[in-house]
């Protein structure tokens, strides 16, 4: 049996890693012409590379789930169409057994999936976001073309750029008294953390009034807030990039501060399930080989696995803002679409067997 675990294995794992090479080399190719056509005096063809050579790690994250379903048709389509699961099955190996064999490589793939995501994903995508934001702002443009806003008190932020170690560009302050009248702005060319607050430096300070509108410009003047450099590191990056570790007391943060948190609660309980989601799509990948994709040729299987990937990520993206809608709590949103994979795998196969 241990023979025929890593036979499974090997024919599995690897038509699952060289499907993810392949989405993600066809996604990142996609993303670099994109890019490409943003390119300026600033933002060179090298810093659209760079750009795309970090957000690989989070392609690759994000094709998991796809990559284990085509993966797992291309791989025991093979076995198939040799007629070696025939041969399994005549030895007395039965499909649970199967299942089994079969969901051992899936989950080691899946745990690969989350580490990277966990690991590696939130410091390239965070280098990548700002990277392109720094050679994209302008000198005479403070707040840049993206950035990130956020919120302290009666003061909104917005930031152009952020590297970690408590390094900010382009940053803009804008503070409204109790009647939401605009009192103060403020703009600096760029902020370090030191210690408990912010030294923001070539700063231009406008304080407004009924009668009149005074503007000061500092070299240096301290920012005292309650926004960290790990707090804007969380803000400058879609939640799906962050760690499943931050996800959670970021979101009670934004509770804390009387914003919207459902996104981040969706993006934790996602990644958190992950596995499972890799797990139940490996089920229905094994359904079809065992059943209308016994005797198909290669090109049907991966149109097959494509259909099915489309599917589960529109029901993914469809009941993420249903939810926002009818106040369904995040992990019901996460787990339903797996749920109706796992559901339809198990059912399928058990018919078969």
């Amino acid at each position: 049996m241990a023979k025929l675990d890593s036979y499974i294995a090997k024919n599995v794992l690897g038509a699952t890693f060289g499907v993810l090479l392949v989405l993600v080399g066809l996604d990142a190719l996609s993303a670099l012409i994109d890019e490409a056509g943003d390119i300026t005096a600033t933002y060179q063809f090298a810093d659209v590379l760079k750009y795309v050579a970090l957000t690989l790690p989070h392609r690759t994250h994000e094709f998991v789930p796809f990559a284990a379903l085509i993966g797992t048709l291309v791989g025991l389509g093979r076995l198939a169409s040799a007629s070696e699961l025939v041969i399994v099955r005549a030895a007395g190996v039965s499909l649970p057994q199967l299942a089994v064999i079969v969901l051992k490589p899936a989950l080691f793939f899946a745990l690969f999936g989350f580490a990277i995501g966990e690991y590696v994903t939130p410091v390239t995508q965070q280098m990548a976001v700002s990277e392109q934001a720094l050679a994209q702002r302008s000198d005479s443009n403070f707040a840049g073309r993206g950035g990130t806003w956020n919120r302290d008190a009666n003061t909104y932020i917005h930031v152009a750029a952020v590297q970690r170690g408590g390094l900010i560009f382009g940053v803009t302050l804008l503070t409204f008294d109790d009647q939401r009248r605009l009192v103060e702005s403020l703009r600096a060319e760029r902020g370090t953390f030191v210690r408990d607050h912010w030294l923001l430096e070539n700063v231009e300070r406008s304080r407004i009034s009924d009668a009149e509108v005074t503007v000061e410009n500092e070299t240096i003047w301290p920012w005292k807030t309650g926004i960290t450099p790990d707090l804007l590191v969380l803000d400058v990056v879609k939640p799906d990039s962050l760690p499943v570790q931050q996800l959670w007391p970021y979101a009670n943060f934004l509770k804390a501060q009387g914003l919207t948190s459902a996104d981040i609660e969706l993006a934790f309980w996602r990644k958190l399930l992950q596995p499972l989601a890799v797990g139940g799509l490996v089920l229905v990948a094994m359904s079809f080989i065992f059943g209308p994709l016994r005797e198909g040729n290669m090109g049907a299987r991966i149109m097959a696995g494509v259909l099915v990937g489309v599917v589960f990520r529109i029901s993914q993206d469809f009941f993420g803002p249903f939810s926002l809608l009818i106040n369904l709590p995040a992990l019901l949103a996460a787990l339903m679409p797996i749920a109706v994979c796992w559901l339809a795998g198990g059912w399928l196969l058990l018919r078969k067997t």
